[in-house]
């Protein structure tokens, strides 16, 4: 049975010469990593589910990406996690948003689905559902890195010389995020964020919004999106593409891609994965780059950030 498994790391990723060749290099194993996280599962018959949960978490542990341990500041100096999870098989899913203690907000994403009700939780209700399901709980500080500070600085300056929307999307934005097909023709998507650099306290954007940053549907197709959460909220992306295989019987490679023309006409940057329900792989974006990957039928790993995709070896 065919099996897909597909990962981003958020787009407007840094110009290369921002990092050293080493902090690249790690920033590439880490998406490796990942992806072998949830191919294992996959290639042992597991879930969809199961394979984009293990996914997002590698990513959300990594420094490199703006979710878990690596998120942004807020205009307090605080991280407000956001993320989601969608099993396209029954349309269940479960999301948290504001949160500020959860070391893995996917993984409380994924037990508040399986609890089946509410769907959403937000901020202290989201930390508190999650310490009584017995998830690794820790203090703000945990998601802070010296990056993300300068980032903050760097915008907290921008603003006060009216230079905010300038800057980078990789200064203001980031977002993970993966898409599988099970051995058992399943779809699932999962989405993980802290949000951009300087947000107000309680914003809330996209990923967290099924059928907007993320949505699965058997059949049809599984999406994760990343870029500016308000226009994803407005076009509701992930739906939107599913609709366009739907009912207008586009290609996934055509619906995604009309999908982030939308965006780009707003003059944002914008990226996604997608992955349909015959396997196929789409990761289109509108940057200067997009942290991305995806294991070919072959069980070979191609990670890439900017124009180039890497071969790392069997997954």
């Amino acid at each position: 049975m065919t099996i897909a498994l597909a990962i981003h790391g958020g787009c407007g990723t840094l110009p290369k010469a921002e990092m050293t060749d080493a902090e690249w290099a790690e920033a590439k194993a880490d998406l490796a990593k990942s992806l072998r996280a949830g191919w294992a599962i996959l290639a042992k018959g597991g879930s969809a589910v199961d394979a984009v949960e293990a996914a997002v978490l590698v990513m959300e542990d990594s420094v490199h990406f703006n979710a878990g341990h690596g998120a942004a500041f807020n205009a307090d100096g605080e991280h407000e996690l956001d993320a989601s999870i969608m099993d396209g098989a029954t349309l269940a899913a479960g999301a948290l948003c504001a949160v500020k203690r959860i070391r893995n907000p996917v993984s409380a994403a994924k037990a508040l689905m399986h609890r089946g009700d509410p769907l959403l939780l937000a901020g202290p209700a989201g930390d508190a559902f999650a310490q009584t399901e017995g998830l690794d709980m820790v203090e703000n500080e945990y998601f802070s890195t010296e990056r993300r500070r300068k980032n903050l600085a760097s915008m907290k300056i921008r603003e006060l010389v009216g230079t905010a929307g300038e800057a980078s999307e990789a200064e203001k934005h980031g977002t993970v995020g993966a898409v599988a097909l099970d051995a058992n023709g399943h779809l699932a998507a999962a989405t993980s964020t802290g949000g951009y650099t300087n947000k107000p306290p309680g914003r809330v954007g996209d990923s967290p919004i099924i059928g907007a940053g993320t949505y699965a549907r058997d059949g049809r197709c599984a999406v994760s999106g990343t870029g500016k959460g308000e226009f994803f909220i407005r076009y509701c992306i992930g739906h939107e593409i599913a609709s366009l295989i739907g009912y207008a019987g586009l290609s996934l490679k055509d619906a995604s891609d009309r999908a982030i023309a939308e965006l780009t006409a707003h003059k944002i940057g914008a990226g996604l994965v997608a992955v349909g329900a015959d396997g196929a792989i789409v990761a289109p974006y509108n940057s200067e780059g997009m942290y991305r990957g995806w294991v070919t039928p072959d069980g070979l790993v191609h990670v890439g950030t900017h124009a180039d995709v890497e071969v790392m070896g069997q997954a």
